[in-house]
């Protein structure tokens, strides 16, 4: 069957599709937190990057099927060469991850012979091939703590590099790359929102710009979000709490816990590329074993070890 053909089953069959596929071909459900709530309700493991990066490791299912954007499907082929690793839509891609190219990166290098280079996971693998550990928004002061006073280039996201040379006091040289997403909250969007929900706590993710996480309450990754709800139900409950992230974040915490005041900092937050992945192509890429991720052999092996030393330092 085409695709497009899977798009007209009912929902019941695909669903039943894809848990009969899985169970027969041993294959796993990685599922980001940005997914459509369709997809976040069948996985096996919901997380941020860093946290579906851990269980790529941890697997021993024979195939993944990647329900996230092409660097996390990559990230997950880097730590598994021997596993098969599928992406549901191969046109679901970071914008932030084609701001930087390996190109660049070695002109950078060149330019800062001396400059250790922490690149955000949200990049492809031939960058973090030229790179010496990569991050997460989960771990990123954490790795650039481990760097002491190194010189440190910083790819792509300049919000995460500014928020980690705010909290560190690193020497970083930041890349001018930015998640549309994120970069698009404002202050005036805060005010807004405050007006509306004066008691509220304000939750803002590291990719936000600076002058955003100035006023933010707290600062954290998707999955730092998601536990600081869940530690947090009471006062939350009280005063009501605005999240600063992708909406399919906010609709998976609502879902979770749908007696909080649980408020978008904006409804237009919304990761397009995210939201290609749905159950039809989830159902056909599992059932036929498209859209496999294939990495060169020599590219992968380098860029293994900046993926590895970011696992084993968060």
């Amino acid at each position: 069957m085409d695709v497009r053909e899977y798009s007209t089953l009912p929902v019941d069959e695909l669903v039943s599709r894809i848990k009969r596929a899985k169970k027969k071909k041993n294959a796993v459900l990685l599922v980001h937190n940005y997914q459509r709530m369709e997809v976040q309700q069948l996985a096996d493991f919901l997380g941020d990057s860093l946290g579906l990066a851990r269980e790529a490791t941890r697997t021993d299912a024979d195939i993944i099927v990647f329900c996230g954007v092409d660097f996390m499907a990559e990230t997950a082929k880097i730590l598994n060469p021997d596993k098969k690793v599928l992406l549901p839509d191969h046109r679901a891609d970071c914008p932030m991850a084609r701001m930087i190219d390996a190109p660049l990166l070695t002109e950078a290098k060149r330019k800062y012979p001396g400059a250790v280079v922490v690149t955000y996971v949200n990049s492809t693998a031939e960058v973090k091939a030229l790179s010496d550990i990569c991050c997460t928004s989960s771990n990123a002061i954490k790795v650039v703590k481990s760097l002491g006073d190194k010189q440190i280039i910083f790819t792509p996201d300049k919000n995460l590099a500014e928020y980690c040379r705010q909290h560190t006091g690193a020497d970083i040289i930041p890349w001018e790359g930015h998640c549309y997403v994120h970069d698009q909250f404002t202050t005036e969007d805060v005010k807004i929102a405050l007006e509306m929900h004066p008691d509220a706590i304000f939750i803002a993710h590291p990719e936000c710009r600076m002058e955003v996480l100035s006023i933010a309450d707290h600062v954290a990754s998707t999955t730092g979000m998601v536990n600081f709800v869940t530690d947090n139900q009471d006062e939350i409950r009280e005063k009501g709490i605005i999240i600063g992230t992708e909406i399919g974040l906010v609709e998976q915490i609502n879902t979770e816990y749908p007696d909080l005041p649980l408020y978008p900092l904006t409804s237009t937050a919304i990761c397009a590329t995210q939201k290609l992945t749905n159950l039809a192509k989830v159902a056909w890429c599992i059932e036929t074993q498209s859209n496999e991720i294939i990495l060169d052999e020599e590219v992968r092996c380098r860029a293994y070890g900046a993926v590895k030393r970011m696992i084993d330092i968060s």
